[in-house]
């Protein structure tokens, strides 16, 4: 059952020129070079791409944190979001995103909606959703490739919200603004990535994200919890894996804890959870190896005690709450650019 209130979705993309107010005052004019109408992974997209989206998000984070949040530029567009596993803040963030923006939202939780359970499929859903002219479909689906292959069949813009363990592009675009904002640049930072890589799209796409940007990642996880084609990655991306922490978080800028995501585990990956805090929760005692103005990071929901200790999760080098409001600022972004909203309406 759809839920709509005020969002907007957006269509396809050409070589537009856009102006984009931060305080609805026409600023910056951004030259559209993202050629797709389509968000679907950090792995398809060039250096330029990712840095036109920073860039524009940067400025819709002005706009978020300023006392007037809201604007009616993408008005009479609207978005449609079909979530097929549970989510919260990406949900609820694309959501204020087009609500900021003033678009229409409808929210529809398909796991659990009519169509999914007499027998409806993938394709015949996004096909009504796309008949009901929607600009844009933000999806999450459980297997790896769903936005893609639906992207090919709708007119509207496809917006990959989490595909399986695949990518989760407006994630890794959330953290590097995070850190292009504390530390001015992405190009040289030491990025570690401490966790369950082998369930985690949001590893993926950092890789792909940030070395394209010219940070270099250090991956730390149990052998147990390293993806397959980790070495191919290695060749491709500047990242190196490594089996001890320490050595992965040694002199880094930013540490990324990950979540335990038992709900993908088939049992026996780790010893137990216990253990695996102990070898690689991210603690006062690891982050010593680090630099000593090093951040931590988390795509959260975070598990206490498990991924990071409370004690780091709730100093003043956490950025996770950062992170939670940098998300609306790229999805407005996205939102935005995927559209081609060329009129400034505030």
């Amino acid at each position: 059952m759809f839920a709509c209130s005020d969002i907007i979705f957006y269509d396809t993309l050409a070589n537009l020129s856009i102006s984009l107010p931060v305080d609805n005052n026409p600023k910056v004019c951004y030259s559209l070079i993202v050629k797709t109408k389509d968000l679907l992974g950090l792995k398809e997209l060039t250096a330029d791409e990712i840095g036109e989206i920073l860039d524009l998000s940067a400025e819709m984070k002005q706009l978020l944190l300023s006392g007037h949040k809201k604007s009616t530029r993408m008005a009479g567009k609207n978005v449609a979001h079909a979530f097929y596993e549970p989510s919260t803040r990406t949900a609820v963030s694309f959501d204020e995103a087009a609500k900021i923006l003033g678009a229409v939202s409808c929210g529809m939780s398909v796991a659990n909606s009519a169509a999914a359970k007499k027998g409806e499929n993938l394709m015949d859903t996004a096909k009504v959703l796309s008949a009901m002219k929607f600009d844009v479909i933000v999806i999450r689906h459980q297997s790896a490739g769903a936005p893609h292959f639906i992207a090919k069949h709708v007119t509207a813009s496809v917006v990959n919200a989490g595909d399986g363990r695949n990518e989760h592009p407006t994630q890794a675009l959330l953290d590097m603004l995070t850190m292009k904002e504390r530390f001015g640049k992405l190009k040289g930072l030491k990025v570690a990535i401490v966790g369950d890589v082998k369930n985690s799209r949001v590893a993926r796409s950092n890789i792909y994200g940030l070395s394209k940007m010219g940070a270099e990642i250090r991956i730390a996880c149990p052998d147990t919890l390293l993806f397959s084609g980790s070495d191919d990655m290695s060749k491709n991306y500047s990242v190196k894996f490594f089996t001890n922490p320490e050595d992965a978080v040694r002199d880094a800028d930013v540490v990324m804890a990950l979540r335990l995501q038992l709900e993908r585990m088939s049992g026996g990956l780790v010893p137990s959870i216990a253990e695996y805090h102990t070898l690689y929760g991210v603690d006062d005692r690891l982050l010593s190896f680090a630099k000593k103005d090093c951040l931590v990071m988390h795509p959260g929901p975070v598990n206490r005690g498990v991924e990071l200790a409370t004690s780091v999760m709730d100093s003043e080098r956490s950025l996770i709450d950062d992170q939670v409001t940098s998300g609306v600022a790229v999805r407005m972004a996205v939102l935005t650019l995927l559209t081609g909203c060329k009129e400034v309406r505030p």
